[in-house]
């Protein structure tokens, strides 16, 4: 009896059967990098058409002109050397070293302008180059990933440095006394903060610059403390600081285009010139009256509402609550710190601040049910925080008036919805990990491995000398919870 033979599925790279979840993630991610490619060149046209180059040249000058922030394309190429081992980390950063010398000698030599991080940026294109032509799936992926991971910072920079100028060129008028009627509802909090920090300054103002400049790098930390384990486990895991941190600088900006606010101590302080409405802040509270849209200079960015700042703490201090006690602290410390400064320093109202907290606790609940799917919980905050999000744009519109009148109903009523999506994103976070932490069913136990056999297999793991290998350390790895007996381990997308 003759039967035909049994058609058997192609092998990947790495001699085991297709994962049926690749090609669906592949074809999301590759969607997602010809969305924000098209998002580039779109802003880079509008960026020309005022005047100005947008970020695609921005960041193209850079691999040969002095680079205008250092410390961020080496905050860029830290997170390119998390898919690294020790051993190409150092190497990378020997080269990169290498090449700011050559060019600190050749500009000096020339009496161009002096600046560095021009080899951070080679070496993380060097990485790509590396991948596309020296390496194969999985580890060919992992390695473009990081490259991604590392531009996607310095991108995020430039797209926000060039959406500010945007604003500041398409919003001849601000709303400011519209924010500043209605922050009455809330006692007024960046006068009070202001006045705090004018009596206690310059101990208070030194410290607080300090924070408020350096947030960047505390999520870079927190950021790369999350990706640490990545060079053993092959791996990135399916959620983290920069992916909500990146999603909110994109997303931000688009708001400052339909709510222009400068902040108080433009308009109604020093700052602001000739364009301030009064000098003000922060010892004099502004009249309440039927407020007005502000004509303003075409210079200073629309970048209050909301406040990305705040965002950008609130999002730390959540992440930063999965380290050890020092880093809980440390991301306790910055969000104080960047709220007090936020509004102390004039940057910011009360009502900025409220909208902010819920921005980045909406966008961090749709990210991380992006990575692990999505459940009734989490579309219930994601509703919740889009509906108290546009109401608070709404009320502050076409409310400000009300709400200063009658600051004892209004006042109470922001911080109630706002801790309403506090205590809703609390309570989806609390059940979403503990689904985490279940047994996955149909997953069989493994056997406790042996010590010296577990370090073995990481010291085989941290050096892979092929794709094939590399690949196989990657399915064989223990997952990001540190856990072993994981034997469905599915690398995940950034």
């Amino acid at each position: 009896m003759i039967t035909e033979p049994t058609r058997i599925p192609p092998r990947d790279d790495r001699g085991t059967q297709p994962a049926p979840w690749r090609r669906p993630r592949v074809v999301l991610w590759t969607a997602a990098g010809v969305a924000t490619l098209g998002f580039l060149v779109a802003l880079e046209i509008v960026a020309r058409g005022y005047g100005f180059s947008g970020p695609i040249t921005e960041q193209s000058r850079e691999v040969i002109f002095a680079p205008e922030s250092g410390p961020l394309l080496y905050g860029g190429l830290a997170l390119t050397m998390v898919v690294l081992t020790w051993r190409q980390r150092l190497i990378a950063l020997g080269i990169a070293a290498g090449v700011d010398v050559a060019f600190f000698l050749v500009r000096w030599a020339l009496d161009a302008d002096m600046n560095f991080g021009n080899g951070a940026l080679w070496v993380v294109l060097g990485v790509a180059v590396l991948g596309l032509t020296r390496r194969t799936g999985q580890e060919r992926l992992l390695l473009l990933k990081g490259t991604g991971l590392g531009l996607l910072l310095v991108a995020g920079h430039k797209t926000g440095d060039t959406w500010l100028l945007i604003t500041s060129k398409t919003r001849a008028t601000v709303l400011d006394a519209y924010v500043a009627a209605a922050d009455h509802a809330l006692a007024d909090p960046s006068w009070l903060v202001g006045r705090f920090l004018n009596a206690t300054a310059p101990v208070s103002t030194g410290i607080l610059h300090v924070v408020y400049g350096q947030l960047p790098l505390a999520a870079a930390l927190v950021g790369l403390y999350q990706l640490r384990r990545v060079a053993v486990e092959r791996r990135f895991p399916a959620h983290h600081l920069v992916r909500t941190f990146l999603v909110i600088g994109l997303f931000g900006p688009a708001i400052y285009m339909i709510f222009p606010v400068v902040g108080p101590v433009f308009a109604y302080g020093t700052d602001g010139g000739a364009w301030a409405t009064a000098n003000l802040w922060p010892d004099v509270l502004p009249p309440v009256t039927d407020p007005q849209p502000i004509p303003f200079d075409g210079i200073t960015p629309r970048n209050c509402m909301p406040s990305l700042h705040t965002a950008w703490a609130v999002t730390l201090f959540i992440h930063s609550r999965d380290g050890s006690r020092a880093m809980r602290w440390a991301g306790t410390f910055w969000l104080v710190g960047t709220l007090t400064a936020t509004l102390g320093f004039g940057y910011h109202y009360g009502a900025d601040l409220l909208a902010g907290v819920v921005f980045a606790l909406t966008i961090e609940t749709a990210m991380r049910c992006s990575a692990h799917g999505w459940d009734r919980a989490g579309v219930r905050v994601v509703a919740l925080g889009l509906t108290v999000f546009a109401a608070q744009l709404a009320s502050y519109r076409w409310l400000p008036t009300e709400m200063a009148a009658r600051p004892w109903l209004y006042g109470p009523l922001l911080l109630l919805v706002t801790g309403a999506v506090i205590y809703a994103y609390v309570r989806a976070a609390r059940a979403a990990r503990e689904r985490e932490r279940e047994p996955k069913p149909g997953v069989p136990r493994q056997r406790p491995v042996p010590e010296a056999e577990a370090s073995a297999s990481a010291s085989a793991s941290a050096e892979p000398t092929d794709s094939a290998g590399a690949a196989e350390t990657a399915t064989t790895g223990t997952g990001t919870t540190g856990e072993s007996g994981a034997t469905d381990a599915k690398p995940e997308l950034v």
